[in-house]
């Protein structure tokens, strides 16, 4: 996967699929999306045509998706597949079964789960070496990271071409090199969640407080991140 004659398949045009398929078209990616709700489906071109316009972006980006309505469609011709279901075990493991039977035996297989262990998720899938977790973050069009789940048995080579894929569509990837509950990024915030809510618990302070400081120190220091980057 070195150009943009890749093509994309995301299976779930809900509050990240619709995203994700954005992102992709907006860097020049063929893309084709399912769902299993017609409803959802309908909505995906207005949702990705709204959002392009309240950022600036090119519309023109919409004509490389295409929205079809079954998994066979979707799924058959793409070299990777991003899935974007509910947060539902039994829902993914199922899906992944069926996505391994329906697309190329090459196309990599990606869980957006944000939070289930990729192996558990891949528990159905026969050839794991293609299979990973790739979470991205909402909206996924304007967070810049991409979370790249490495379970135990996915391949160098399927690590690699995700990251550079991603890169490609102008995202910020990382390796996450253990296949853990909640991955990095969750982990971190749950850990600031439990803490925040033990000091207004232990009174140490108020709910508005812990809000103040997050606000105005760590939380927003764009002109610090800036500075260190270069």
């Amino acid at each position: 996967m070195s150009d943009m004659a890749v093509s994309i398949a995301i299976v779930g045009g809900g509050l990240m699929g619709h995203g994700i398929a954005q992102v992709f078209a907006v860097a020049g990616f063929p893309v084709r999306l399912t769902d299993p709700a017609p409803e959802v489906r309908q909505k995906v071109p207005g949702r990705i045509k709204s959002n392009l316009e309240e950022i600036g972006g090119d519309v023109a980006a919409l004509d490389r998706v295409e929205v079809v309505d079954d998994l066979a469609a979707c799924v058959g011709p793409a070299d990777f597949v991003i899935e974007a279901a509910p947060e539902d075990l039994e829902l993914k493991q199922s899906l992944f079964a069926d996505i391994e039977r329906l697309a190329p035996a090459e196309a990599i297989l990606a869980s957006n789960t944000s939070v289930i262990p990729i192996a558990k998720v891949m528990g159905r899938v026969r050839r794991k070496e293609r299979a990973l977790g790739a979470h991205w973050w909402n909206p996924p069009y304007l967070v810049p990271l991409v979370e790249v789940v490495r379970a135990q048995e996915t391949s160098h080579a399927a690590v690699a071409a995700t990251m550079a894929l991603l890169r490609q569509a102008g995202k910020r990837p990382v390796e996450v090199k253990r296949d853990v509950a909640g991955f990095v990024g969750n982990r971190l915030q749950h850990a600031l969640w439990r803490e925040a809510i033990a000091l207004v618990a232990e009174g140490v302070c108020d709910a508005k407080t812990v809000d103040d400081v997050v606000k105005l120190s760590f939380g927003a220091r764009p002109g610090a991140w800036a500075h260190r980057e270069r």
